[in-house]
């Protein structure tokens, strides 16, 4: 067991010291979903691009070795990765790893090929639906074969064009998949969409495939439409900071201080951008200006906030919410079934542990505030649960146990060095 946050190297546990401000200024994490579009983009693009400020996490070094598997070539010096583009296949099996977006961004791009390649995932991957991959590809002329709707998945091309329809409910990933690679196909495509969420990661997609000289066009989000015959090109792309790690330090500073991030694009496509919205509807301090985000604690009061376009948002709104007054309401619980996690059963779960009633009423979560007791959590594998689990420590009566910390590593590996930046005792602020 480690405390008073020493330096951590993937431990299995660390107890958290109660009482706690969060202090300081920090330079926001690198976006991990702009970084595997990027990848993935690179790989499709003829010449070298050079990604500025990269990700690095399980999640893109799995993209980074698949994308290798299928020809790219990748170097990383001082602090960039340059990749040279190229579809020639070095291995038959690719493994995403744990990415969910990996996936089904893959799936898509590896139906370019006319060779049958073997997509396989780790952990929880293995057991998150694939099937609604199926259909599309089917109807693209691609064959894919799953393992009754999960991983393996076999899928051979070539991808053709044409009209589809897609359902969006569960996640938009297999939209952004197609997206990016039906450019390359001879054909043009026309995509109906039904009940699309996170559209703001479709409009993530789409700006990141504009950077690199495609274009899509849609109709309010339901009707795509995608010339064939495109070309990437190769560029210098600098990784903008990342919303969704960025929400926990937000918070952190709007319930036990004040904290400053810099690097996070204040016009940025990113879904987490709302934590703002959130933020100033709970009553803090916050400001605004170009390039850096503060927030001061202030006195919080409940608050009602829609997170369906924005799932990755409910654990730190978790942590908002456990200190406010009152019963606050996020709305979107059904997005939470199929993450690393049933993400909406463990949050209610470990913050029963903490003392904190939560009730999940249809597609609702329901939070009441109040004392935050010490005891010990479970990230069940989840990295943003793990991050929960630390910002519920600087308001909790006692120490905080997170078992399974390491899980942070999936998507900000640094997270615990930073929280260590902000984390301070009282008595050291001034």
């Amino acid at each position: 067991m480690v405390s008073n946050f020493l330096e951590i190297v993937k431990p299995k546990k660390i107890e958290i010291s109660s009482k706690n401000c969060y202090y300081g200024q920090l330079k926001a994490p690198a976006s991990k979903s702009y970084m595997q579009r990027a990848l993935a983009i690179a790989l499709l693009a003829k010449g070298k691009t050079t990604i500025q400020n990269p990700c690095i996490c399980d999640d893109t070094k799995a993209i980074m070795n698949v994308i290798e598997d299928l020809g790219a070539q990748i170097t990383m010096d001082q602090g960039k990765i340059t990749i040279v583009g190229g579809q020639s296949i070095n291995q038959n099996t690719l493994n995403v790893g744990e990415s969910g977006l990996g996936i089904r961004m893959i799936a898509p791009i590896a139906a370019l090929f006319t060779e049958k390649l073997i997509l396989q995932g780790t952990g929880s991957l293995t057991k998150r639906p694939i099937s609604m991959l199926e259909q599309p590809l089917k109807a693209l002329g691609a064959k894919i074969q799953t393992n009754s709707g999960l991983l393996p998945l076999e899928v051979q091309g070539p991808l053709k064009g044409g009209i589809i329809k897609v359902d969006g409910s569960m996640s938009s990933q297999v939209l952004t998949g197609l997206l990016m690679a039906l450019p390359l196909v001879i054909e043009d495509s026309h995509i109906e969409v039904v009940n699309l969420n996170s559209i703001p990661y479709i409009d993530m997609t789409i700006e990141i495939m504009k950077a690199f000289g495609v274009e899509v066009t849609h109709s309010d989000y339901r009707v795509f439409k995608i010339k064939g015959n495109q070309h990437y090109r190769a560029i210098d792309y600098e990784i903008e900071g990342d919303w969704s790690g960025s929400a926990f330090h937000l918070v952190g500073g709007a319930i036990a201080g004040e904290v400053k991030l810099q690097g996070l694009n204040l016009t940025s496509k990113q879904a987490d951008i709302r934590i703002l919205d959130a933020l100033k509807s709970a009553g803090a301090f916050v400001n605004i200006e170009q390039g850096s985000i503060e927030v001061h604690k202030n006195k919080l009061k409940a608050f009602t906030f829609d997170a369906t376009h924005c799932p990755d948002l409910f654990p730190p709104l978790a942590n908002m919410a456990a200190n406010c007054d009152g019963s606050s309401v996020i709305k979107g619980v059904s997005r939470l079934i199929h993450k690393e996690s049933n993400r909406a059963i463990v949050i209610q779960k470990e913050w029963e542990k903490l003392g904190i009633a939560i009730k999940l009423k249809e597609n609702e979560m329901h939070i009441t505030g109040g004392k935050i007791k010490g005891g010990s959590i479970f990230s069940h594998n989840d990295h943003r649960i793990a991050m929960m689990g630390a910002i519920a420590s600087l308001t909790s009566e006692g120490p905080i146990e997170i078992i399974g910390l390491e899980a942070v590593a999936k998507s900000y590996p640094d997270f615990f060095k930073d929280f260590k930046k902000l984390a301070k005792h009282k008595q050291e602020i001034k």
